[in-house]
């Protein structure tokens, strides 16, 4: 691997690790209704859950193992869009959670061209 891929991989190490903790931090500044608590856990999870396979699969002893842990990154992180469209959030809120979404977007996109790239 070159030290150019070496830094790509790392970068999006942080990148997605950056997302799951500024989920978290969004989620602590919600309204606690019994919708956003369940919704928040679920988007907890799956934000988490991104940058979780993301190492997974830059540890894959396959390629078909790589592949598969970049859609389930890429399948978690369009599940945690989902999840942040529906918490309801005062207007101090909706530019962090439009923030986020378009991370989500920009980070399932990501994982869709590394699938078409890896295949």
């Amino acid at each position: 691997m070159t030290e150019k891929q070496n830094t790509k991989r790392y970068d999006l190490e942080d990148r997605t690790f950056g997302f799951a903790k500024r989920v978290r931090s969004f989620i602590k500044d919600l309204n606690k209704t019994l919708s956003n608590i369940e919704d928040g856990k679920q988007l907890v999870r799956s934000s988490g859950s991104v940058g979780a396979n993301y190492i997974e699969a830059n540890e894959a002893l396959s390629k078909k193992d790589f592949l598969m842990r970049i859609k389930i990154c890429r399948k978690e992180a369009k599940e945690s869009r989902y999840w942040l469209k529906l918490l309801n959030v005062n207007d101090e809120l909706e530019k962090e959670r439009s923030i986020l979404e378009n991370e989500a977007k920009e980070l399932t996109h990501i994982f869709g061209a590394i699938l078409t790239k890896s295949q």
